[in-house]
């Protein structure tokens, strides 16, 4: 298997920290490497936990990130320390258990094919979720249904966290222009990667005990639309193109 970083953002997760890191790991991939990413948020022993694998493993890395200012740009900065780093295949998913580890293998599978991109889906058959407020399942389902109608996109799901890409795609990515910077930042993604060969996996999702505020859901709505209206620039320009 190709090198393999998964990255995954994490606060406050001491109760799952290390059977999440546990699982990941007991696949039966020796290449596959964990770079979960942290920042001042976290004020449990989460960052312990995680140094200690780093020390009995040497498959997980630490990444403290001081200038993180939220979620989006800890996912951002695991993406440029995993290039960095020499991944080919670049995995983010969740960082407290709300994606199940034993189902990264789907997506690996889909790359080793050829694909550009894989997208973890909830509402294609074989999708499911759970422990799910049914706010949050309307908001999920009409926030795919919304996306797809406004930017011409045909996925199954538009806002779910777990997902793979090649090496290459996010070489390509114009990272320090993502536009959101928080719960439009998947449909961003997929809206930006609509052209590459990407396929949809589906996946069990696991509702936490993180709540959504209106706020977040007008944000993400004014984002859709600015996307749809002025594409702003996202692939890097190739220095023979």
């Amino acid at each position: 298997m190709k090198k393999t970083i998964v990255v995954m953002p994490v606060a406050n997760e001491e109760n799952t920290m290390e059977e999440l890191l546990d699982r990941l790991l007991a696949l039966p991939y020796d290449n596959l490497f964990v770079y979960p990413v942290i920042d001042d948020y976290s004020k449990d022993k989460t960052e312990e936990t995680i140094r200690r694998k780093e020390a009995e493993t040497g498959r997980v890395k630490c990444i403290y990130y001081k200038e993180s200012k939220g979620v989006i740009t800890c996912y951002l900065e695991g993406f440029r320390q995993a290039l960095k780093d020499g991944a080919e295949w670049i995995v983010e998913m969740d960082g407290g258990l709300s994606h199940l580890p034993e189902e990264l293998p789907q997506f690996l599978d889909k790359l080793k094919e050829g694909y550009d991109c894989v997208w973890g889906s909830r509402f294609m058959k074989g999708g499911q979720m759970s422990n799910l407020p049914l706010y949050r399942r309307i908001l999920s389902q009409g926030g795919t249904f919304l996306s797809n109608f406004v930017l011409g996109t045909s996925l199954k799901d538009m806002t779910s966290g777990f997902e793979a890409f090649q090496r290459e795609v996010m070489e390509e990515m114009n990272l320090e222009r993502i536009l959101s910077k928080g719960h439009m930042y998947q449909t961003e993604m997929r809206y930006y990667c609509r052209n590459l060969r990407t396929i949809e996996v589906p996946i069990h999702y696991i509702g936490g005990e993180s709540s959504l505020k209106g706020s977040s859901v007008t944000e993400a709505l004014r984002l859709l639309f600015e996307l749809k209206k002025n594409e702003p620039t996202f692939w890097r320009k190739k220095e023979n193109a």
